[in-house]
């Protein structure tokens, strides 16, 4: 979840898929699974990518997910500065922070107000062109949002930036980033392993600056401009929070011919272990220290 698609969005670990990627067979031809929308802990959001990766790697199923943050959360990207953060006004409004392995800015996933997806797969059956790799997993989001009544598209020129540790404050780059109207709708980024690809994202269902901000130490900007950068579904389209759910993960599912599937025991297992010693520890969320690399 980031605001731009180049190197910096894109942390690497255990190599880079560029080193065993290729153009392989079409993605339907693969097996996919639709995990429809839950609600879950910072920690566990984080995890269950993870998860997938490592299943997907192993020659399970490639998953499409959709989820939502409970409570409310702020995810960092993998460079974002702890001291930008206010700790303290996050944990009195009972705000996890969880830091991503991705790159880009910090984004709020308001518990209404954002809706988040993951698309998981061998690298070795995606493109090993980030830029064209990223733009593949971009097509069913951007189906959906076309199917809300909110035909978003990459941004057509260069809006400056306004306040960089916040994700959807910073520098808006031409066909880079998720826009409508020329105000940034959805955030995106890659985490590129050399045996699987993560793209995970944030769209905005309604933008709230009121509890953005406060998010951090020291913020430039207002409510006001905030909105003026950044936009919702909400604004734009007489549809629910549960339709704007089911319309991506449709779109999601129609993309990868996914059929509707479930985490396995062994895989709530992992997922519990891996947020437990990993995206619930200090060292990781504010020294960007990973636990399970060192174990």
């Amino acid at each position: 979840m980031t605001d731009a698609r180049g190197a910096d969005d894109a942390h690497s670990a255990g190599g880079t898929a560029e080193d065993e990627a290729s153009d392989g067979p079409a993605l339907a031809d693969r097996e996919w699974r639709l995990i429809r929308e839950e609600s879950l802990p910072g920690p566990l959001c984080m995890a269950y990518d993870a998860v997938a990766a490592e299943t997907a790697a192993a020659g399970g199923p490639r998953t499409v997910r959709v989820y939502q943050w409970s409570p409310s959360t702020l995810s960092l990207g993998y460079r974002n500065d702890p001291e930008d953060i206010d700790w303290a006004f996050c944990e009195r409004e009972g705000i996890d922070v969880v830091r991503r392995p991705t790159g880009g800015g910090a984004i709020y996933h308001d518990e209404f107000g954002d809706i988040s997806y993951s698309t998981i797969a061998p690298a070795s059956e995606l493109p090993g062109d980030l830029m064209e790799t990223y733009d593949l997993l971009c097509e069913p989001l951007l189906t959906a949002c076309a199917e809300m009544g909110v035909p978003a598209g990459f941004a057509e020129e260069s809006y400056p930036e306004l306040y960089e540790p916040a994700c959807y404050l910073r520098e808006l780059h031409p066909a880079h980033d998720v826009v409508y109207e020329g105000r940034k709708l959805s955030g995106n980024a890659q985490y590129r392993r050399r045996n699987s690809v993560i793209q995970h994202g944030s769209l905005t269902f309604s933008s709230c600056p009121e509890r953005t901000l406060p998010c951090f130490t020291d913020p430039s900007v207002g409510p006001d401009a905030f909105r003026e950068r950044v936009t919702g579904i909400d604004e734009h389209a007489d549809l629910s929070r549960e339709e704007a759910v089911e319309t991506l993960e449709s779109a999601l599912g129609a993309w990868a011919d996914a059929e509707e599937g479930s985490w396995t025991d062994a895989e709530h297992e992992r997922a519990r272990e891996i947020a437990r010693e990993k995206f619930d520890s200090d060292a990781w969320n504010r020294d960007r220290v990973d636990p399970l690399e060192r174990a």
